[in-house]
């Protein structure tokens, strides 16, 4: 492979401004992913998910398929705010580069695009490969994991293509996540003057987030975290307002069954006097756990890292991905099939030169052997 050409694509991707909610970059990353696709004569679709997020990208070797030997997955957006490109744009130092999305994951939908550049003809006339963009799974794929559904249904697997872990190792089996917001509504008065009148909502968040807290269970993978909170306006207000957000891990979907109810009875509680409770389910990715399907998935894997001398490795993590949604649909999914990188989500991530080949060349293998 062009190792230079790769790496100026790359540059050219990281260096827009794509955060979820800046649509305008989304979308020229969308543009451009279009641009080398139809390039290579693959059959391209622009997909509307809605005003409140970018659009998807479809691309096909196959427009008039109806069932899809493999759908390729991989999203376009990032975790960064606009303004990051010009603070800390694409940058190379020694064996990693750097820059916003570098690894998670505007080089696994590079990784994706150069597999099927570099395929024989045989095998494209042989499959039928569907690879979808998405331009929402930073914030849960809200507007798109419907889309990505659909089309995980009428595919065989699904193939992810985010980041190898730091270590190398791909990813098996993945967290289920949930995030909420739980308002609290209080009644306000003078912190002074007239106390006795006022129903805290701040004392009410308080207590709510030691009962919340108490939900969790770490020895089956369970964790809580209420990760922001606000409220009031003066000290000298007793404050009618305040909100937390709630980010839910787990391992076991049946668990989160058992958290999702408790977390929603509090809509019905009063942690304070005359403090009334709002809840609201905001994101929810199920867990991604590895079926027996899957597991045939697995050694096919196995046996094409062995054939290009690349060792396999696999590992279970914390953070969720579009994998979670397909594997719960009961389609083989796995996912990490991007170059090695670290640091998601932080002003560190980088991406391992030395990998992106040799994963290209594990990616191609896999396809090759369905």
């Amino acid at each position: 492979m062009e190792l230079k050409q790769y790496l100026q694509e790359l540059k050219k991707v990281v260096n827009i401004d794509c955060g979820t909610a800046t649509i305008d970059g989304v979308a020229q990353v969308s543009q451009i992913f279009q641009q080398w696709y139809e390039a290579e004569g693959w059959q391209c679709d622009s997909i509307p998910l809605g005003d409140k997020v970018g659009p998807g990208l479809f691309a096909t070797n196959k427009p008039d398929a109806t069932q899809y030997d493999v759908l390729l997955v991989g999203h376009m957006d990032t975790v960064f705010p606009e303004g990051t490109v010009a603070e800390r744009p694409f940058s190379i130092e020694g064996n990693r580069a750097f820059g916003p999305g570098v690894s998670d994951m505007k080089s696994g939908l590079l990784n994706i695009l150069w597999a099927l550049r570099g395929m024989d003809k045989a095998t494209l006339q042989r499959l039928s490969i569907g690879v979808a963009m998405n331009p929402d799974e930073e914030t849960g794929s809200v507007h798109s994991h419907h889309w990505i559904g659909e089309l995980a249904k009428r595919s065989r697997c699904v193939l992810v293509c985010e980041a190898a872990r730091a270590d190398g190792s791909l990813v098996k089996a993945r967290k289920g996540i949930a995030g909420y917001k739980l308002t609290f509504k209080g009644v306000a008065a003078h912190a002074g003057n007239d106390p006795e009148s006022g129903r805290s909502a701040i004392k009410a968040l308080a207590r709510a987030v030691l009962e919340i807290s108490d939900l969790a269970d770490i020895t089956k993978g369970t964790t809580i975290n209420t990760g922001v909170i606000s409220g009031g306006v003066v000290p000298n207000i007793v404050p009618d307002h305040a909100e937390m957000i709630v980010d839910v891990r787990f391992q076991d979907n049946d668990e989160y069954a058992r958290v999702h109810a408790a977390i929603e009875a509090f809509g019905k509680r009063e942690f304070e006097r005359e403090v009334k409770t709002f809840v609201q389910l905001q994101s929810q990715k199920p867990a991604m756990t590895p079926s027996a399907e899957t597991e045939q998935l697995m050694q096919l894997v196995e046996q094409a890292g062995a054939a290009e001398g690349i060792d396999v490795r696999w590992k279970s993590v914390g953070g969720g991905s579009d994998a979670n949604h397909t594997a719960a649909l009961g389609i083989p999914s796995l996912d990490g099939f991007g170059p090695i990188g670290a640091g998601f989500h932080s002003a560190s991530e980088y991406l391992e030169l030395d990998s992106i080949e040799p994963r290209i060349r594990l990616l191609k293998r896999v396809i090759q052997s369905l």
